[in-house]
């Protein structure tokens, strides 16, 4: 399944909700991600420009995105950002294709 790293801020809402009734971010970013048939790898609180760091796996865009929306919809979230993450071994083929396919495209120009 394709991996995605998602990075996030709180609202100034949920930042209130947390002070006020501290609570498991990781389990609440779990349940969301099984929710669409994906699987947390790992979730951290961070300092810097995001909040929080997941990574996980989620077999297809399409989930990915509504998981996003519906964490979005709650209010909670501000700037989200999703990146799909590549393997070493993933990115060794996509180089191999990438010489491919500039071949071809050599040989029609």
């Amino acid at each position: 399944m394709p991996r995605f790293m998602i990075t996030g801020t709180y609202s100034a809402a949920a930042a209130k909700g947390m002070v006020d009734t501290p609570s498991d971010r990781e389990a609440a970013a779990r349940k969301i991600v099984e929710a669409t048939g994906g699987q947390l790898e790992c979730w951290y609180a961070t300092t810097g420009a995001s909040d929080f760091v997941m990574i996980g796996t989620i077999a297809n865009l399409n989930d990915l995105m509504a998981g996003v929306m519906a964490g979005a919809s709650s209010g909670t979230f501000g700037h989200m950002e999703t990146q799909q993450l590549f393997s070493g071994e993933e990115f060794t083929q996509i180089q191999k294709r990438a010489g491919e396919l500039r071949s071809s495209y050599m040989s029609a120009i």
